[in-house]
Parts: structure tokens; C-alpha cells; sequence
């Protein structure tokens, strides 16, 4: 009985109310649930979506295909790109393609930036699928088209699909250049691999085939991979290698090196792709192309080419056009043209033919393999040195008296190597006129600037600018790298210290968190050299 009284007593009083767990007898069991408030919309500018922490898994959901660029307000090559990006989406959006673009404001939503890595603006990264944890980072071109094509070759097909000879001539008439891809099987796994090719290959255009009609019509055979050109040749193959299949970055080498001209003339549409193209070699013919004595060594130059492709890359400089920094790196002026230059651009060692040699397809051929086999010294650039050098707080050094000074066993000297180009080299200038008058009273310390692209040392490639190096006073030819801040109190602390920063001091040059970068660069990174016929910062 007492069993069942206490049962009794217990459904009266309801458990869950005795224990203060929950309501009273009678009282619901559960809380109902919250209603959520609904998503929220993300807004557009200029059609792109602006997304922030709430808004980006909406975004996400809706969208298959989603570019995402992560910016700052305050970054130049962000705002540059802004027009481009919104024409990118304008291009999409008229043709119904399915991706959409869409930018964060990275300083704005610090999780969003930590989440996915981003430590440099703009960083554009390509979500698939809602795939939020596996974006693909952003290679592409910074510009409207490039944007475009770049994902229309994510979201359809990278090659079109040749089914007879009126498709192939189609689309063999609409481009200078058109890569196609001849497979007997479209299943293979070669075809994947071509197809992952063409989607970054945006300046060319891509087919691939497996009729039986379009080999014979071509003449092949087996798997090959053809650039048609309206130029030069006309035409290379690439045999795909049945054992080893086919190599994507040799596939990528072959179509590079074959849809060079043989001869390129340098401009600043066509030098990326002069130094994407990996040729290490070049021979460069200085020209004034308003002349017509110098127009006609045009055809000599190219009769020497074609036996060099793919060894050295045949370029022409117009010296009459907006070339100047081209001239100044190899040391010429315009009235010297026309001359030949030969460089190769890793080892960055220039050679030059004999004075008043001619420019004929003989001359230019035995040029080339005379210094592909040695038998041509390079030179080095270095200017006069100037009466004045040593007048001003800053010494002005050169080729000829720069190991005249740094090397003095009495003197610490501290040398900025320069650009006159270089933006960073520009900015630090006042800090280190400065420094040089703090110090014009010390006779064992010396503050010297060398313009690198002016004056070449041998035991000194420059690799980026400004490069800043510290000679201490004694023997044994030593030298110190300067990584610290470029400012006179970081600068002062160094001197002070016998060339070393004090233990507090940062070992190397602060930045921003996150850095800008265009294509690629920018503050507070160095410039490099790499090209200087082609001046850029580089991240």
C-alpha cells in the first residue's frame, strides 16, 4: 500500500515539477522550439553579391559555382580590380552562365578571413558545390574576360567536343590559335589531363575528338595533341607517349614554347608571356622600326629563328617606343640600334657581338652559337664614377669604385642597393638621406648608395630592391644582410650595435597582417629584379 500511495503522490505532483526540471502537472513537457528569423538576403553592388559571416552559407547553398574575393577598403590593387571583377559578372549574367561573383570585406569579418587562410588582398578563391572546406584558390587573370573565361571553363566544358570536319574547320577558322586534342578513347584518363590543362590555358582555344575521320583528315595516326597556328609553321604535334601517358607540365612546356611567335616583339602586352614561356635564352634585336633601314633587318632575324626554338626565344625592341627601361638594362641608348643583345635570364649574364657587327640571318646564326657554346664572354654594366661621388652625405657608388670603398678595413659601410624604377627604394630614400647626415660627422662609417641596374657585381646579385648590406671595418671581406625595419631609428640602432639589431628589435622587415597583392605584389614586399626589362614588384 505504501508503494502505491507514494506512485500516486508522485503523478500528482508530476516528477519533473518536484525536481524543478520542468513544468508542473499539465504543463508541457518540451519548450517549444524558437522560431528562426529568415536568412538574410545577401545585397549586390554592381551585380556582385557582398557577403558577410550570415550571409556566405546562403550564398553558398544558392550558388554552385561562387568566386569569392576577399578585399580591404584601403587596397589599391583591390579598388583597381573592383571595375574588372563587376564587368566579369556583367559578362556572366548576360550569358545565364551558372557562376556568380561575390566579394567579403576581409578586415570587416576577421572569421571569415581566418577560416579560409587569407593573409594578402585581394584573394579570390572558387567555391564548387558548396564545397565550404576545399576552395580552389583563384590563378586566373585580373581582368573582365579573363575573370569570365576562367570560369565558364569551371562550370562547362574546358574543350569542345569535334564531331566531324565542318566542326574542326569552325573552329580551327575563329582563333590564331586552337589546341586539339585527338584521343581514339574519350574515357582515358590522357583526356582528363588534357582537359585539366585547358582550364587554365585561357589564351588558347581547345577541341578534342575521337572520330576515326578527323585522324585521317589530319594525318595521324595515334593519341596526339595538335596547336594549330595562323603563323609560322602553321602546326606542332605532341605524340602522347602510350607507356607514359601524357604529362601535363610537358604538355604545358610544348604548347607555350610552340605558340611563341618565333619572333615576339617586346611590349608590355607581350612580356608576361615572353618570360612565362620559360626559354631561358634570349637574343633581343634593337630596332627603330620607323626606319626602314632597320625595318628590313627584320626578315634576316627571323630566317636565323626556327633552328632556336624552344633554346632561345628571338624578341625585337622597338628602341623608338616606351622602351627605355629595357635599354637601360642592357646599358645602350637609342642611337646605338641597330644592335644585338643575348641574355639568359636565369644567370641574368648579358652578351653582346663584336662592335659594327652586322644583323644578317648568318651573322645572328653564328652569334647565338657562339655564345650558347662559350665562346663569348659576358659583359657587366657599370657607369662612370661620378667627380662628386663622395660630396654629398650619401656616397654614390659604382662598378668601378665599389670595391674601393666597401671593402676599406677602416670603414663600416652601409650600401642600399637600388632600382631608380623601384617604388620601396623611393620610399625608404628620405630615412636613408637622413641616416646619412646623422653620421656624416663619423669618419669610420660610411652611408653609399649603388643603382643595381646600372652596375652589375659579380660577387653581389642583386635579387630584390632595395637590398641593403653592411661591410664591417676589418679584413676578411665580410658582409651582413640588413633585414630589419627601413627607418632612421632601426638604421641608427644597427649602426650603433657593430651591424647587428638590438635582441628587441625585429629580425625582419614588419608588415601589414595581411598584405596587398595585384597580380602579383606590393607593399611592403621587395621589388625583384628577375625581368628588369620588365619592371614590377613581385610577392
Amino acid at each position: 500500500m505504501d508503494g502505491q500511495l507514494l506512485l500516486v503522490l508522485l503523478l500528482l505532483l508530476g516528477v519533473s515539477g518536484l525536481w524543478g526540471q520542468g513544468p508542473g502537472p499539465g504543463g508541457p513537457l518540451e519548450e517549444p522550439p524558437e522560431e528562426k528569423p529568415p536568412e538574410e538576403e545577401p545585397p549586390e553592388e554592381d551585380g556582385v553579391l557582398v557577403l558577410n559571416r550570415q550571409t556566405l552559407g546562403q550564398a553558398l547553398r544558392e550558388h554552385p559555382a561562387l568566386l569569392v574575393e576577399f578585399y580591404a577598403p584601403w587596397c589599391g590593387h583591390c579598388r583597381a580590380l573592383a571595375p574588372e571583377y563587376s564587368k566579369a559578372a556583367a559578362l556572366l549574367a548576360a550569358e545565364s552562365a551558372r557562376a556568380m561573383l561575390a566579394k567579403v570585406d576581409g578586415p570587416a569579418e576577421p572569421e571569415l578571413a581566418e577560416e579560409f587562410a587569407v593573409t594578402e588582398y585581394p584573394t579570390l578563391k572558387f567555391f564548387r558545390d558548396g564545397n565550404r572546406t576545399h576552395p580552389e584558390e583563384y590563378t586566373g587573370p585580373r581582368e573582365a574576360e579573363g575573370i569570365a573565361e576562367w570560369l565558364r571553363r569551371r562550370v562547362g566544358p574546358s574543350a569542345r567536343q569535334l564531331e566531324d570536319e565542318e566542326d574542326a574547320r569552325a573552329l580551327l577558322d575563329a582563333r590564331d590559335v586552337v589546341v586539339v586534342g585527338f584521343f581514339q578513347d574519350l574515357q582515358d584518363r590522357d583526356v582528363a589531363t588534357f582537359l585539366g590543362l585547358a582550364q587554365d590555358a585561357l589564351d588558347m582555344t581547345f577541341g578534342l575528338t575521337d572520330r576515326p575521320q578527323l585522324f585521317q583528315k589530319f594525318g595521324l595516326t595515334k593519341d596526339t595533341v595538335v596547336l594549330f597556328k595562323k603563323y609560322d609553321e602553321g602546326r606542332a604535334d605532341f605524340p602522347v607517349d602510350k607507356e607514359l601517358g601524357l604529362d601535363q607540365g610537358d604538355l604545358s612546356r610544348f604548347l607555350l614554347t610552340h605558340s611563341m611567335r618565333l619572333v615576339t616583339e617586346y611590349s608590355s602586352e607581350t612580356s608576361s608571356k615572353i618570360f612565362a614561356a620559360r626559354i631561358l635564352n634570349h637574343l633581343l634585336l634593337f630596332i627603330n622600326q620607323t626606319l626602314d633601314a632597320h625595318r628590313e633587318l627584320l626578315a634576316g632575324f627571323r630566317e636565323a629563328a626556327p633552328p632556336f626554338r624552344g633554346q632561345v626565344l628571338f624578341v625585337v625592341v622597338d628602341v623608338g617606343a616606351d622602351n627605355d627601361h629595357v635599354l637601360q638594362y642592357f646599358g645602350l641608348k637609342a642611337q646605338e640600334a641597330p644592335t644585338l643583345r643575348f641574355i639568359n635570364i636565369e644567370t641574368t649574364k648579358k652578351y653582346a657581338p663584336e662592335r659594327g657587327a652586322s644583323v644578317t640571318a648568318a651573322a645572328v646564326t653564328d652569334f647565338c652559337r657562339t655564345v650558347l657554346g662559350g665562346g663569348v664572354k659576358p659583359y657587366r654594366l657599370s657607369q662612370e664614377v661620378p667627380p662628386d661621388w663622395d660630396q654629398r652625405p650619401v656616397k654614390t657608388l659604382v662598378g668601378k669604385n665599389f670595391e674601393q670603398v666597401a671593402f676599406d678595413e677602416t670603414k663600416n659601410v652601409f650600401i642600399k642597393f637600388y632600382a631608380p624604377w623601384c617604388a620601396h627604394c623611393k620610399e625608404m630614400a628620405p630615412a636613408w638621406e637622413e641616416l646619412a647626415e646623422k653620421y656624416r660627422d663619423h669618419e669610420d662609417i660610411i652611408i653609399a648608395e649603388l643603382d643595381a641596374t646600372a652596375n652589375e657585381l659579380e660577387a653581389f646579385p642583386v635579387h630584390s630592391f632595395p637590398a641593403l648590406k653592411y661591410f664591417p671595418v676589418g679584413p676578411g671581406r665580410k658582409v651582413i644582410d640588413y633585414k630589419g625595419a627601413r627607418d632612421l631609428e632601426t638604421f641608427s640602432k644597427f649602426l650603433d650595435n657593430g651591424g647587428k639589431l638590438p635582441a628587441e628589435e625585429p629580425a625582419e622587415v614588419p608588415g601589414a597582417a595581411f598584405l596587398e597583392k595585384p597580380g602579383n605584389t606590393t607593399e611592403p614586399r621587395d621589388e625583384k629584379p628577375g625581368n628588369t626589362m620588365e619592371p614590377r614588384d613581385e610577392l
